[in-house]
């Protein structure tokens, strides 16, 4: 809003479209007063030119569009979906949004391919036009590893980085966000009611149909569990809003996005679009909705049921809580998981591994999900080669077929090779794509064209253990330069003397783009709360100064220096080098190579002590 109402007032733009990827989202852009905080203009939509809140369908939108592109005089801003622009592109020509800004929400809905309908307006704005782009985005890859936008375009950018360090330190309100795992036995509906809370605002996400920690009841059957779980059915109003009533008396509003009825569904998203006030909504109950991008400022925890198999679904669900708003000072994600067959501190190393992961994921490093698997005791107990760090419910598929079982047995070096040439893997590998990418989207695609007879559970089986077999198997490999590196379990490693090798080692140079877990000393782990048939493991407070500590940690992983040899360089050559220059402190911009490692050692020591004061240092053996 700042951007386009600067562009409008003193850069020369005559009109702002803004477009988002669903109607819900267009929610973030409706009219806000700025003026208060002292910024020159309001932002303003008319009502006429908010597409994501008028009724009527698509064809109608699609006309206020070009009519507001082309008869509007007076009217600046306009707000829309996604497919609301690319129909409404279909209509107007290039030129006719010279001085225009577009700017896109969600940016990597785009793609640099020449199918892509949205990748296509931004080149013809590019290209074609004076008008300006402003691209916003939480992730900036996509799944299928084409690049969001074309290399010539991209040098057209000015990239801004904001992490969640910066976000945290820079609120008024929310200071402090937790991040907790909570294990139970038998169905996650016999354990909901330790973990919600009432009284706080709260999303919860409900498992799919397919997932294990689905009941089999249905979804529908699950949310009237949950409702009974909440309070009494009261009423449920024309916006089929529900009214329910607490065991202590309060009236609570609740809404249901799993409903799939198009009418009620409507009603209750109209509904959440539309709410101003805090008492609008208590609880949002949805499935596969209120993710991405979807804003409820008042959001005090997210409570999601199932185990997330993307490390980018887990973050986009943490922003739902994590947006600053008077009252709260603390924002909560807890996952539910069913109980692992192991010991607790086998669970405290696992789940401190993914509060790392989720840490550094929300300071935009880049960051391969970790390694520990999930599955129950009768899948150990059936499987005969577990993998090491197996801990949790997502157990390796048994081969079910001969044809699954030919394929791993007989044809695992020609599937490797397929997977090692095939042009989309290599185009994510050259990117900056995650390890997750490539091992959930792109490597089941291949397996799909190579072997187009099998059925989805079939291609899943194969990708398991392929992943095993060909992705798995030790540590010891070096990179394309011959260097040593360590390689996570998600990352492809060539077979000593494979032919293969030299194709692999382009795969392996993916590591360099990720923050190795193992190797990040933190200690996220708060306390462990046993319950009589569960368990939580909650996070410390991760509040504006742990992350700083996490980020200034992460960095020191691309220092090539060990704790020891930072100890004895700072026992001697820096002390030294403080005593010759007055007390200043060596600095890691330094142009001499000596003082730059002189830097590194004190860095090194120095947040040392800040996570051991933090109660941060990791003392296991990871």
């Amino acid at each position: 809003m700042f951007i386009a109402l600067d562009k409008l007032e003193h850069q020369g733009v005559k009109k702002v479209i803004v477009a988002v990827p669903e109607k819900s989202i267009g929610r973030s852009f409706g009219n806000t007063k700025l003026k208060p905080y002292g910024f020159f203009a309001d932002w303003e939509v008319l009502e006429t030119y908010n597409l994501c809140n008028v009724g009527g369908n698509e064809s109608e939108k699609c006309k206020r569009f070009v009519q507001f592109i082309r008869e509007a005089k007076t009217a600046k801003t306009l707000v829309c979906a996604h497919a609301t622009l690319r129909n409404a592109m279909k209509e107007l020509n290039d030129e006719e949004l010279n001085d225009c800004l577009l700017a896109i929400d969600e940016f990597h809905h785009t793609s640099a391919d020449a199918d892509s309908g949205l990748g296509d307006i931004v080149r013809r704005v590019i290209n074609n036009s004076t008008g300006h782009i402003v691209a916003m985005t939480g992730s900036y890859f996509r799944g299928d590893g084409v690049p969001v936008l074309r290399v010539e375009d991209e040098a057209k950018f000015y990239p801004v980085t904001y992490n969640y360090y910066q976000q945290l330190n820079g609120y008024k309100y929310l200071k402090n966000l937790v991040l907790g795992y909570h294990f139970y036995h038998g169905s996650y509906l016999e354990h909901l009611h330790e973990v919600l809370d009432t009284t706080k605002k709260t999303i919860i996400h409900i498992p799919s149909v397919n997932s294990r920690a689905s009941t089999g009841q249905g979804k529908y059957n699950e949310v009237g569990d949950i409702l009974s779980c909440i309070g009494e059915h009261v009423s449920k109003d024309a916006n089929c809003i529900y009214t329910l009533k607490t065991p202590d008396g309060r009236l609570l509003r609740v809404a249901d996005l799993v409903e799939d009825d198009p009418t009620e569904r409507t009603k209750v998203q109209q509904y959440l679009q539309n709410m101003k006030h805090r008492d609008d909504v208590d609880i949002i109950i949805a499935l596969g909705t209120a993710k991405e991008g979807f804003d409820w400022q008042w959001c005090e925890m997210c409570l999601t049921i199932g185990v997330r198999g993307s490390l980018t679904e887990v973050i986009q669900i943490i922003g739902r809580c994590t947006r600053d708003c008077e009252g709260k000072d603390t924002a909560k994600f807890i996952n539910m998981i069913a109980m692992p067959d192991c010991d607790q501190a086998e669970v405290k190393v696992a789940v401190n591994d993914f509060l790392k992961a989720i840490t550094a994921s929300l300071l935009m490093e880049q960051v391969m999900a970790p390694s520990w698997r999930f599955k129950t005791a009768q899948e150990e107990k059936d499987e005969k080669d577990p993998l090491v760090n197996t801990i949790v419910v997502e157990g390796l598929k048994p081969l079910s077929t001969e044809k699954t079982k030919k394929i791993i047995q007989e044809q695992l070096d020609d599937l490797q090779a397929a997977v090692l040439q095939n042009d989309l893997v290599v185009r994510a590998i050259s990117g900056t794509t995650t390890a997750e990418n490539i091992t959930q989207n792109l490597i089941p695609k291949v397996i799909m064209t190579r072997y187009p007879d099998l059925t989805p559970e079939e291609v899943e089986e194969v990708r398991q253990h392929f992943l095993l077999n060909t992705l798995v198997k030790g540590n010891n490999i070096t990179n394309a330069n011959g260097e040593p590196i360590d390689v996570s379990p998600g990352m492809i490693q060539p077979k000593e003397g494979d032919e293969q090798s030299s194709e692999g080692n382009r795969l392996i140079k993916i590591a360099n783009k990720f923050i190795n877990i193992d190797k990040l000393s933190i200690n996220l782990v708060d306390t462990i709360n046993p319950y009589q048939r569960a368990y939580e493991v909650i996070s410390k407070h991760v509040d504006a100064e742990t992350l700083k500590v996490i980020q200034d940690t992460i960095a020191e992983q691309k220092f090539d220096m060990t704790t020891e040899e930072a100890i004895c360089l700072c026992k001697g050559p820096v002390k030294q080098w403080v005593v010759e220059h007055n007390g200043q402190i060596p600095q890691l911009n330094d142009p001499n190579l000596q003082v730059r490692e002189l830097a590194q050692a004190y860095t090194i020591i120095k947040n040392l002590k800040i996570r051991k004061m933090m109660g941060l240092e990791y003392e296991g053996n990871n």
